[in-house]
């Protein structure tokens, strides 16, 4: 089952009118008009070539990309860090605004498709998922949210109540069935129980692990082999720290198995108690599907945490090792195909999930992500402007740089329209 469910009808939510997103530039260098209708892109053509009924935005001085998906967020807790001295809120209504919050951030951030773990029982039980679900219904048209059910215990006596309500979980709504195998008295026994769920439902399955022990990491790959519509896990940190041999064996054990890994470049999360990230490039060699999440944005496992998916390529393309081109991909492609989510491309008939960031080339748009339109199902949902200022200097009349006061509001409103203000507002 994938991510992105089938959505009821909310007017022009649903219908969006066409819109023509004018002079983009591509990744290959071309500068094209996009035509959007139906919540697809329905013709790609060279700068100046397309028409359309609706409205324009003029994407001058923009790259057009596929948007991102984000593939492992924890909106129950996120937003929580500075909320008090105390333990955190799991009141209902705290949780949902925090959802809320947290997943409109990432939309306007670029992700127009969000996995997010949400724990279940102790004494909240199912409260914190259906005040998820809530926050889920109100971003309808703005993102797509999918729910991880997230179970503690469940094997053994303790291990039953959990079982019992990671069932339910998934027919409230949750779209994943996922947990910590690591902290489990039976760890196999967890993943085992999980699968059992998941395959009971067709259900995608995502676990938090470490990935520090080979062993308990070849047992998943092969109880996990073969499972569809697909097995995720992360943030695997601890492959990382294992021999060269144990863990190249290790990548070519999840390979074989279709075992996808998610990590986490921006920090951790709270599912996890070790920090790091995984070995990308070696995953990546040995065939892996690697995807990079956010994990906490702002709660205790990562209180500065942005929830920003160019921020995770720019990690893994700065500090990992991998070309510019890759480290999006592991964002966009890999994340969508994670997270069970039909590709995207800048063609006709792909879906039009889309992000454009001011700026000419990917290296340059990861290393200066400032102004950013995001397009989700033919719509804009969001937008970020960003202006740059210098006071008054002979420099900065030399090379004509947007200046402080009033002649600098008139150059700056002014190059804000050569550098492509949209046309129309979402």
């Amino acid at each position: 089952m994938p991510d992105s469910q089938p959505q009821p009808s909310h007017g022009a939510t649903a219908n969006a009118t066409a819109l023509l997103l004018r002079g983009a530039r591509l990744t290959d260098g071309r500068v094209v008009d996009v035509r959007l209708g139906g919540g697809r892109i329905e013709a790609v053509g060279t700068a100046g070539s397309l028409t359309a009924a609706g409205s324009c935005v003029d994407l001058d001085g923009h790259l057009l990309l596929p948007a991102p998906a984000e593939p492992h967020a924890h909106s129950d807790t996120a937003l929580s860090a500075v909320a008090s001295d105390g333990p955190v809120s799991y009141d209902p209504d705290d949780v949902q605004r925090r959802a809320t919050e947290a997943a409109l951030l990432q939309v306007g951030h670029g992700a127009t498709a969000l996995r997010t773990h949400v724990r279940i029982g102790a004494a909240q039980e199912l409260a914190p998922m259906e005040a998820v679900l809530q926050a889920r219904r109100s971003l309808r048209g703005l993102g797509d949210l999918t729910v991880v059910a997230v179970p503690r215990l469940l094997t053994g006596v303790a291990g039953a109540d959990g079982l019992a309500m990671l069932r339910d979980a998934v027919k409230m709504g949750a779209g994943v069935v996922g947990g910590c195998p690591d902290t489990d008295p039976d760890p196999t026994g967890y993943v085992e129980a999980v699968l059992t769920v998941a395959a009971e439902h067709g259900c995608c399955v995502d676990l938090h692990t470490d990935g520090g022990d080979p062993a308990r990491l070849a047992r998943l790959a092969v109880m996990a082999g073969g499972l569809r519509p697909g097995v995720s896990i992360g943030p695997c940190a601890g492959l990382s720290r294992l021999p060269a041999d144990a863990a190249g064996r290790a990548a070519d054990q999840l390979a074989a198995a279709g075992v996808a890994v998610v990590s986490l470049p921006q920090g951790g999360c709270g599912g996890v108690e070790q920090r790091g990230v995984a070995p990308v490039r070696l995953l990546r060699a040995a065939g892996v599907r690697v995807a990079a999440g956010s994990g906490a944005v702002r709660d205790v496992a990562n209180p500065v945490g942005r929830g920003d998916p160019l921020e995770a390529a720019y990690l893994l393309a700065s500090q990992g090792g991998l070309r510019a081109s890759e480290a999006y991909e592991t964002v966009s492609t890999a994340a969508r195909e994670a997270m069970g989510l039909p590709e995207v491309r800048v063609e006709a008939g792909f879906p039009a999930e889309l992000l454009a960031v001011r700026g000419e080339q990917l290296e340059g748009v990861l290393s200066l992500a400032y102004s950013r339109i995001v397009i989700h199902r033919g719509r804009v949902v969001a937008r970020t402007n960003a202006v740059r200022e210098y006071c008054d200097s002979a420099v900065a009349v030399a090379l004509d740089l947007p200046r402080q006061g009033r002649q600098g509001r008139e150059g700056r409103e002014g190059r804000e329209g050569r550098e492509g203000r949209p046309e129309s507002a979402p």
